[in-house]
């Protein structure tokens, strides 16, 4: 990955015509990644065009979000500490939900404090007025100092580091799924594993991550063992419940109801499970468990799943959907009718 980057970034360093070609995600983040281990003074351009490339792409992105490559290029763009780029900064801050939520407003001063302040108010500028509202307190004075900056670019660059070889192996692997690499990403992975102690830490980043590489299977082992850890009602439930989406996922179906079977016995020394997110979560498992399984085991789960149904209000339209997918494989056309009109309803709820 590090090579092919400082290929991409020689070639684009050479022309500002090959720019547009950094539109396409992967190639962008090769960039990104080569110029936080080699950037240099004359590649201001090429960084401010690179952040205003995020911005488009996290205002167009349907899935939201606050990528890792979008607060490098705010990062890397900080680090040049010219204050006409407030803008550009304000524009990744205000690009979508998550990044106004996520995206540090530190970003904004990377020039100064009191040098942006007096920057955007003598500015004229479309944004001055909202900008000076994240600028400033209530009672008008700054709302960050210089302290509290240099506290934060420091923890930036520890972020971000400068030398490759001091990045946390889980980036390495964060990196080789964006290229598509799943092969190296494991590679990291196991590197990354190897050694650590079987702890809550490491077998919750162990079954994320087998999880998002289709090692479902293996996922479910991490998983089995993490549920060990848990010491509440709550926390049982909700181990279970994750046990029986992996060991679905993995094939293993009747693993599936034997954690899901557990889930709801736990759930029974949970008060209003019924009322919470939780609770909805475990009824979708059942339905996407019985529309998973074969004749004998869909009918037995379908069963439990329309019971639990029963008693759990405000189901999203999702499982309706698989409510009504459940319903049909277990043969059940009476039910498969009842949820389809709930999903419709809803729909049209949703709709309206």
């Amino acid at each position: 990955m590090i090579e092919a980057g400082r290929r991409e970034l020689r070639r684009v360093r050479e022309s500002a015509e090959a720019w547009p070609e950094l539109r396409d995600d992967v190639r962008r983040a090769t960039v990104l990644w080569a110029l936080q281990y080699d950037r240099q003074p004359g590649d201001l351009a090429l960084v401010r065009w690179l952040a205003a490339e995020e911005v488009r792409c996290r205002r167009s992105d349907g899935f939201q979000g606050l990528t890792d490559e979008a607060e490098l290029a705010g990062f890397l763009l900080a680090e040049y500490r010219q204050v006409e780029d407030v803008w550009t900064q304000w524009e990744l801050k205000r690009a979508n939900f998550d990044t106004w939520c996520g995206y540090d407003v530190e970003h904004l001063f990377a020039a100064g404090v009191q040098t942006t302040i007096d920057f955007v108010r003598g500015s004229g500028h479309p944004y001055q007025k909202e900008v000076l509202e994240r600028l400033l307190d209530e009672d008008g004075e700054p709302a960050m100092s210089e302290d509290d900056i240099a506290e934060w670019a420091d923890d930036r660059r520890a972020r971000f580091p400068a030398d490759p070889a001091a990045e946390d192996p889980l980036t390495w692997v964060e990196r080789a799924k964006v290229t598509g690499d799943r092969v190296l990403a494991r590679e990291w992975l196991d590197r990354w594993s190897a050694n650590r102690p079987r702890d809550r830490g490491t077998l919750s980043q162990l079954r994320y991550q087998l999880a998002d590489l289709d090692a479902f299977a293996e996922a479910a082992a991490a998983q089995r063992e993490l549920a060990g850890f848990a010491d509440s009602a709550w926390d049982r439930a909700s181990a279970w419940q994750d046990l029986a989406g992996l060991e679905r996922q993995a094939g293993d179906l009747g693993a599936a109801w034997t954690a899901l079977r557990e889930c709801g016995r736990a759930l029974d020394d949970v008060s209003g499970w019924t009322e919470v997110g939780l609770g909805r979560m475990f009824v979708h498992e059942l339905f996407q468990l019985a529309a998973a399984a074969g004749d004998d085991l869909a009918g037995v789960v379908f069963a439990e799943a329309d019971r639990q149904a029963a008693i759990v209000p405000r189901l999203p339209v999702v499982v309706l959907r698989d409510a009504v997918a459940a319903a049909q494989q277990a043969g059940d056309q009476d039910r498969a009718g009842h949820y389809e009109r709930l999903r419709d309803a809803e729909q049209a709820r949703i709709d309206a």
